[in-house]
């Protein structure tokens, strides 16, 4: 989703630029400093990163420059290179690398990083921010601003120099740091303030120059040195500026060492553009689209110019882009706006700049930090599971005391390691299936993508089968099978015999020749099933079918298996009088194949001639060997019946639908009209309860006019060839309760007709 441009856009993208380029300053100045190139090298890449890349991007929130965490590597390559005029060439080719991985669409490889690795990225970057700028809170300004990596140019570390910079503080700096630290908090977190419009951020850098000058008359104590501003460098003219840049040297593609520094920055520029794009996607509130492939492009274009001019290599920057986010920023205007301000600062007004405090832009970023670092979070991931909390809490240790792009491999290899362990354990969908003949099939569903990585699950799942056991390998919902595990599948298929073990197949037989869909046992009724199950059998059946429903377990059955072996007769189990209504799918609800039972519907599940007929046909002619008689809660017949009955008036009368009466008239039969007086009166859970106790008596009633009008089927329940069973099927649990009315409670049934 991108946003278009406004007015209120514009104002907005105006302020978040403006906040932008006061903490990318001294953040180019740094990374410059620490990678050991001139500080126009890094102003440089800011300007391109911001106008050029800006310009060019996809994205509505990202902001590209210098990466603190390319420092090391940046200091290390030109070392190994011996000049940065050398060293140029590399980032020049790397963009170009750059335009063809987005030419060829290759930024889909962030996608493969999980969720929890790149939350993980945003909390550690969050608590860098607030471990690495505390000296510059308090004024011990003795590294670069922007260097995110745990160890140190000056051989000290994250935790070494916060040690260092408590017992160095400034006092007038650390004054103005936790004073505009207070202020911020104070916008942050008091509504009324939060609401005014005032951008906090700008009245902290006013408040900061202004508590400088003050302080400048001021003992050394409080008086600020200029290595507690910024210092962006200063040309008397314009052309001056000029001599700043730097060209690269392409004699330099002569030297073999030149190859693997170009390999290492262009994928390090590239992996670290990615994943940010990948974290902002998180934290980005409107979840603006950061397409991928076009920023690879941007990012290209940008090194290529960058690389011609002296700048060092950009990305996409996780930092800038945050307090980018959390400033307000609309659509991309806000980072070109900073590109323009970083420009027209470093040529024109430098020395405006290098009055602005360092601890103030550190309060600022110290903020932005707190808010990456959200104690929320954690919760959420703790809250998540072990899969995700333990690689993001290592993702974010490893980045602390590495550097960005070591922690994130890190966290990756973590997260690898746990979905290994959860393929190895609950790759597969293993489901032990009992079908009508007795046949206890171990189901095993194969998931959508099948690699190496399932084989251990799979053949611990096949080795622990026991003899005279069936297996069903399912491909059915698989696109792809790795051939090693096609090669396990074929060697288990020709070794189960062996072992007396049945090996039944789905879903192979197009895509995977060497492996035909076979099924080895009966999934639908034959006459031999039907002939050798009692009614007590038949009943079970229906119970665990009721079960698997419920439990959403269904059998796995071959539809075209189905139809070719009912085409050639049909040998019911079952005979099922159920109403019509919608929420009652009879075969569903027992889990049967096609042509397992007979299913007779009407309302009310009454008994009339024409039912009769049906029933008796099933049982003599056709051989079932149970009748289930199946009312349901909620059942608006019964309901319609029973204020019909308390209206005293007719079906008829009340609906114009005469022909309904007779129905109704049949279910009335099991009402007691003195024990429903008022019945329109009742409360709903009175009246629920009534008409669930009615559903039953009705249910037993028409059992009982089988008995008293179908001689047949009575003496077939005589005999034990058939039984007759009443149930409920409760609508909001699936549950199907079934009962076998003695002759007391069939007797009582026909007492209520009186």
């Amino acid at each position: 989703m991108s946003t278009s441009f406004t007015l209120r856009t514009l104002r907005d993208d105006f302020i978040a630029g403006i906040i932008v380029f006061f903490v990318a300053l001294p953040l180019c100045l740094g990374v410059a400093f620490a990678s050991n190139v001139p500080l126009f090298s890094g102003l440089l890449a800011g300007i391109i990163g911001g106008i050029v890349i800006g310009t060019l991007s996809g994205s509505s929130v990202s902001v590209s420059g210098p990466s603190a965490s390319l420092t090391a590597v940046v200091a290390i390559e030109l070392q190994k290179l011996g000049s940065l005029e050398a060293f140029l060439v590399a980032v020049v080719i790397a963009g170009v690398i750059q335009l063809f991985l987005g030419a060829f669409k290759l930024g889909f490889i962030a996608g493969f990083f999980p969720t929890s690795v790149i939350k993980g990225l945003l909390w550690a970057i969050g608590l860098i921010l607030v471990l690495k700028q505390i000296p510059h809170l308090i004024g011990h300004d003795a590294d670069p601003m922007g260097n995110e990596s745990f160890a140190q140019i000056n051989q000290q570390n994250t935790f070494s120099e916060l040690k260092e910079a408590i017992s160095d503080y400034h006092l007038g700096a650390a004054f103005i740091g936790f004073s505009s630290l207070a202020l911020l908090a104070a916008f942050e977190f008091f509504q009324s303030l939060k609401k005014a419009k005032v951008i906090a951020p700008l009245l902290v850098i006013v408040m900061g120059v202004l508590m400088s000058l003050l302080l400048s008359n001021f003992n050394a104590n409080w008086r600020l040195e200029l290595d507690h501003l910024v210092q962006v460098p200063i040309a008397d003219t314009l052309k001056e500026s000029l001599n700043f840049l730097i060209f690269p040297d392409f004699t330099a593609l002569q030297d073999a060492d030149l190859y693997p520094v170009i390999a290492t920055i262009a994928l390090i520029i590239s992996l670290e553009t990615l994943l940010n794009l990948e974290a902002l996607d998180k934290i980005d509130p409107l979840k603006r689209d950061n397409p991928p492939n076009r920023e690879l492009l941007a990012q290209g274009v940008g090194n290529v110019m960058g690389g011609l001019m002296g700048a060092l290599p950009m990305t996409s920057v996780i930092i800038r882009s945050s307090v980018n986010i959390h400033s307000g920023a609309k659509t991309k205007l806000s980072t070109i706006f900073h590109g323009v301000l970083m420009l027209i600062g470093v040529l024109l007004v430098p020395q405006w700049l290098n009055i602005i405090p360092l601890s103030t832009l550190a309060a600022i970023l110290i903020m932005t930090g707190l808010k990456l670092a959200s104690p929320a979070i954690v919760m959420q991931l703790w809250q998540e599971g072990k899969y995700q909390f333990l690689p993001f809490i290592f993702t974010i240790i490893a980045i602390v005391f590495t550097d960005l792009l070591t922690g994130i491999s890190i966290g990756l290899a973590i997260a690898i390691c746990f979905i290994l362990h959860s393929n190895i354990r609950r790759p597969l969908k293993k489901t032990l299936e009992k079908h009508a003949t007795g046949d206890e099939v171990l189901h095993i569903e194969l998931p959508n993508q099948v690699s190496f990585f399932n084989r251990v699950a799979l053949e611990n799942s096949l080795k622990s089968i026991k003899p005279k056991g069936h297996v069903l390998i399912d491909a059915t919902s698989t696109d792809y099978i790795d051939p090693d595990i096609l090669d396990l599948i074929h060697d288990f298929q020709i070794a189960a015999p062996r072992n007396d073990i049945s090996v039944s197949l789905a879903g192979f037989k197009e895509r995977y020749p060497r492996l035909e869909d076979r099924i080895q046992y009966v999934d639908f009724t034959t006459k031999e099933l039907q002939a050798n199950l009692t009614p007590e059998q038949v009943l079970e059946l229906l119970k665990e079918g009721n079960l698997r429903f419920r439990g959403e377990a269904r059998l796995t059955r071959n539809l075209k298996r189905q139809l070719d072996g009912a085409s050639t007769g049909q040998f019911p189990l079952a005979a099922v009088l159920s109403c019509i209504d919608s929420r009652a799918p009879v075969e569903q609800l027992f889990d049967v194949s096609i042509g397992d039972i007979f299913t007779i519907r009407i309302a009310g599940n009454v008994i009339s001639p024409k039912v009769l007929g049906s029933m008796e046909y099933s049982s003599a002619v056709a051989g079932v060997k149970l009748i289930v008689v199946m009312g349901h809660t909620f059942c608006g017949a019964v309901k319609a019946a029973a204020e019909f009955a308390s209206q005293k008036q007719s079906a008829g009368q009340i609906t114009g639908c005469t022909n309904l009466d007779s129905l109704m008239a049949e279910i009335q039969k099991s009402i007691v009209l003195e024990q429903q007086n008022n019945f329109h009166t009742w409360p709903a859970e009175q009246q629920k309860e009534y008409l669930n106790e009615l559903t039953h008596k009705n249910v037993l009633h028409s059992i009982d006019q089988i008995h008293q009008n179908s001689p047949i089927l009575h003496r077939l329940t005589e005999e034990g060839k058939l039984m007759i069973v009443g149930a409920i099927y409760d609508i909001s649990t699936a549950e199907v309760t079934f009962f076998s009315p003695k002759p007391l409670e069939i007797n009582r049934s026909k007492s209520l007709t009186d």
